[in-house]
């Protein structure tokens, strides 16, 4: 079972095996998440155990606790922890693994063993500090652990997606959904440059906007929305149309350039001035229920849109 299976499924099926092992295993105490706080602004004398694993302790911790997978408990629990009598507080996402690690650990003589019932969910739910290694707040924690727990992005990947600046092209039918999943991601900042205003007849597709919006600038609905989202993201906007004279000046701030025109004259352009910048540019073209998407990164030594077609169509040969 993959990490992200297992912590959604700890997630989800916690509450209820909680309530069926507490049933099935009535010696074992359980506390809860404001009694361990409140002993521990107390200072009282204990051991936090932490019975994770390790993938998931990038989600966050309770500070000076003692990490011991629940499967390795066995073995290891004399070594880390010689002290049979001191009070032990066992920890896990929802409350079940450290439910049967605390019943372990009572079997092998250790006489002070409490289950902190909801777990590190819980605790974070009540807004309680937890301590990570990774630089993001409890919230971004929470907000983002479905990423961090893939090992294709992990806290460092977020970490980065926070730094990073993209640039839409347009705020309409390819803007609008690419606006919404960067955002959603936590791509630290997104500029948007469009010079429309939002139309009665955007609304079937252009998912930003509302009808309240209609006759509003796209740049300043978008920016609204992409808040409503997620308030990680710092929003840029350039109610202006793109053109020769800003194109360089305006891609030179942003690692990524995302085209969702919708006219040959402005995909061509975006194409040239990535060339000229060195950033990479996400293409993507529609009509009607047919599609095109590619990445084009020449300053990688990749090529360019003007590789597969070095000009336009003449106006008026195709749809634009």
């Amino acid at each position: 079972m993959g990490e992200k299976v297992k912590e959604l499924f700890w997630k989800v099926a916690g509450p209820l095996l909680r309530r069926a092992l507490k049933g099935k295993h009535r010696d074992v105490s359980e506390i809860s998440i404001q009694e361990v706080n409140r002993l521990l602004k107390r200072g009282e004398k204990m051991v936090l155990l932490d019975v994770r694993e390790k993938e998931e302790l990038a989600l966050g911790y309770l500070k000076d606790s003692i990490f011991v997978p629940r499967a390795s408990l066995p073995e290891k629990a004399e070594t880390l922890l010689p002290d049979k009598n001191i009070p032990i507080v066992v920890y896990c996402a929802a409350g079940v693994r450290s439910l049967l690690a605390a019943k372990t650990l009572k079997e092998m003589g250790y006489s002070e063993v409490s289950s902190m019932r909801e777990g590190i969910e819980g605790w974070k739910k009540a807004g309680y500090e937890v301590a990570s290694d990774t630089g993001l707040t409890s919230e971004q924690l929470t907000r983002y652990s479905r990423h961090i727990l893939l090992q294709e992005v992990g806290a460092k990947g977020q970490a980065q997606l926070l730094k990073a600046k993209v640039l839409l092209v347009g705020a309409g039918g390819l803007g609008c959904p690419a606006a919404l999943y960067l955002a959603a991601a936590g791509v630290g900042t997104i500029g948007i440059i469009d010079d429309d205003l939002v139309d009665l007849t955007n609304l079937q597709r252009q998912i930003l906007h509302r009808t309240s919006d209609v006759g509003r600038p796209k740049t300043e609905s978008a920016k609204e929305a992409i808040a409503r989202i997620n308030p990680d993201v710092k929003v840029v906007t350039y109610p202006e149309r793109l053109t020769s004279e800003n194109a360089i000046k305006i891609f030179e701030d942003y690692d990524i350039i995302v085209d969702g025109s919708d006219n040959f004259p402005t995909k061509y352009l975006v194409n040239d001035a990535t060339f000229f910048t060195g950033k990479p540019f996400v293409f993507g073209g529609v009509f009607q229920f047919e599609g095109q998407a590619s990445v084009f990164s020449p300053g990688n030594g990749g090529p360019c849109l003007r590789c597969l077609f070095p000009e336009p169509p003449p106006p008026g040969l195709v749809p634009s």
